[in-house]
């Protein structure tokens, strides 16, 4: 085991490697990119080089401190343990009580959003005060072998007033300790709490360098092997728990809902769509969200007049190609302000469903107004 077994980002590795030789650690990064490229792997093998034994730029993974840490790699059985061993329906002043700690080794804890419950967990898990007020006193211990690394995954779920908690750390740093934020957007943070950090942006890796991970990692069929390559849009992690057949599913009825719209067809069609998206207990509805945003994409393509156009949906190819023909950027323009500020209700709080009802809505009526034909179903 060692940093060479990292996929991508190859900067990034180098410039850690490169703190860990001339032993200039900072006491917060900011690890941010999309989900899947291996921001949470990096971080837990910073931690173990952080720590190991016989190396010093890299870890070994043979050692004590590299064992333990290792563990880390699959924090699913320690997030039920944890969960388990607190009670299955505790109340809020438990789960403050009792925070959800992940620790393997005593110098090296991984903090991650807090489902509260096991067998019904919460549908937006957020990092909870009670575990931000535990890292506050534990970063100044001394630690038992090199340095204490914190590893603080999900950070844009932190409320704004818990994040004052964590930002006292960050003004009177620890020598000993290092706190790595890991975040899908970094722009939800506090300005003052990014601007204390040392920020890595994590780009997504390259598709053919997923799909050969997949030929290696999984006994999938090539073709199927190619097309979840292209659906995750680089990210390995999205990869590897892709349930291919779901995820083609999902991507067929984001599309129908946005040719419904753009067809101007009735609003009891437009709101059959809207729910059959907005509630399903399968798919979070982040991902939702994602996946029209990447459809969007593919249709700018095409409404550009891009000839030979990168499609992320490239499975999906001839239909959008046809509903391209009944739209213009400027709908494109309109849908994707449309889900921003869909984004921006949703932490509010608004009802799911009833923010995709009135953008399916907004964007039915621009049709209807544009005189548009109406666009093909999709079967």
């Amino acid at each position: 085991m060692s940093f060479r077994e990292f996929a991508g980002n190859a900067r990034i590795v180098a410039a850690l490697r490169g703190m860990l030789e001339s032993n200039r650690v900072p006491h917060a990064l900011l690890f941010a990119g999309p989900r899947g490229v291996g921001k949470f792997t990096l971080a837990r093998m910073f931690a173990q080089a952080a720590n190991c034994e016989r190396l010093k730029d890299d870890f070994c993974g043979e050692c004590i401190p590299c064992r333990a840490i290792g563990r880390l790699a699959d924090p699913a059985p320690l997030i039920t343990q944890g969960l388990a061993e607190r009670g299955e329906n505790p109340d809020a002043a438990t789960v403050e009580r009792v925070p959800l700690l992940l620790e393997t080794h005593p110098d090296v804890w991984a903090i991650v959003p807090d489902p509260v419950r096991l067998k019904s967990p919460v549908v937006r898990p957020v990092l909870h005060v009670g575990q931000l007020r535990a890292v506050q006193r534990a970063a100044y211990f001394r630690p038992a072998g090199k340095r204490r690394v914190f590893l603080i995954d999900g950070a844009e779920t932190m409320r704004v007033d818990h994040s004052n908690i964590f930002l006292k750390i960050l003004e009177e740093p620890p020598e000993t300790a290092t706190l790595i934020l890991i975040t899908t957007n970094p722009y939800v943070l506090l300005p003052t709490i990014r601007s204390r950090c040392l920020q890595f942006l994590f780009a997504p890796i390259e598709l053919q360098q997923v799909e050969e991970m997949l030929h290696e990692r999984t006994k999938w069929p090539a073709a199927e092997c190619k097309l979840a390559a292209q659906l995750s849009e680089g990210s390995p992690g999205a990869a590897l728990a892709l349930d291919l057949q779901e995820a083609v599913e999902l991507r067929r009825s984001a599309l129908r809902l946005l040719s419904v719209a753009a067809a101007g067809h009735s609003s009891s069609d437009l709101f059959a769509q809207t729910e059959l998206l907005a509630k399903s207990r399968d798919v979070p509805f982040e991902t939702v969200m994602e996946v029209l945003y990447s459809l969007l994409t593919d249709l700018l393509e095409f409404t550009s007049g891009n000839k030979k156009p990168e499609l992320r949906n490239p499975n999906l190819g001839k239909e959008l190609a046809g509903l391209s023909k009944q739209i213009d950027s400027a709908w494109v323009a309109k849908a994707v302000a449309g889900l921003d500020e869909l984004g921006v209700r949703l932490r509010r709080n608004i009802n799911r469903q009833l923010g995709l009802d009135a953008l399916g809505l907004s964007l039915s009526e621009r049709s209807v107004s544009a005189g548009t034909d109406a666009a093909p179903r999709l079967r």
